[in-house]
């Protein structure tokens, strides 16, 4: 996949504000502070498409993002954020499951769920895993920071990731940075897979 164009297409917080062009979608959930934005904005090679906030927890709205006028890259709030009443993640976790629930079934292709390779996945972390496949979502592990650990404990944090999220062997974790790009074909590779884009196997 060459990603050549994106932009911000809308930001919405109840389903009519949700783009009605018709796109596939795939849709990134992580918690606070694993680094979504940076990640999106690396993958779509732009440096501030997605907003990095200095204080984590910043997104609390949908933000939907069209890449190359074919899909769009959805970027879901935030959870697992302390400091935020419980109100506020309560109102968090009814924009993410309102959005699953009413774009699973047309839209929705792929959820990739972020963690942070230096550590085993949270409880929360946990929590939105088995969610996502009780919905019957294909999902995708990112597992970012890889540029924080030596190359050597790399496979050693993918295999304490997939025991813990108790993941099946076909079920994937491509480490990744979103400092210096490592794993980014990877992950390109794998949205080809589940977008049904006319003429894309062509491009490539």
């Amino acid at each position: 996949m060459i990603i050549k164009n994106a932009s911000h297409e809308i930001t919405a917080v109840k389903p009519i504000q949700y783009p009605v062009t018709g796109f596939p979608e795939i849709a990134f959930v992580g918690r606070s502070n694993v680094g979504k934005s940076s990640i999106i904005n690396t993958l779509v090679n732009r440096k501030s498409l997605a907003r990095v906030g200095s204080t984590p927890g910043k997104t609390r709205q949908i933000n939907f993002f069209d890449v190359n006028g074919e899909f769009y890259l959805v970027d879901l709030p935030g959870y697992g954020f302390a400091n935020v009443s419980k109100e506020m993640k309560a109102s968090w976790q009814n924009l993410i499951e309102t959005y699953l629930y009413s774009r699973k079934e047309n839209f929705l292709k792929m959820v990739v769920m972020l963690v942070d390779i230096r550590h085993s996945p949270s409880k929360d972390d946990i929590i939105m895993y088995q969610w996502l496949k009780g919905f019957g979502l294909d999902t995708l592990i990112i597992a970012n920071k890889v540029d924080k650990i030596s190359r050597g404990q790399i496979h050693v944090r993918i295999n304490d990731i997939r025991k813990v999220l108790q993941l099946d062997d076909a079920e994937k974790v491509i480490p990744f940075s979103a400092e210096n790009r490592f794993g980014l074909e990877k992950v390109l590779a794998e949205f080809d897979n589940v977008l049904s884009i006319p003429g894309e196997e062509q491009k490539d």
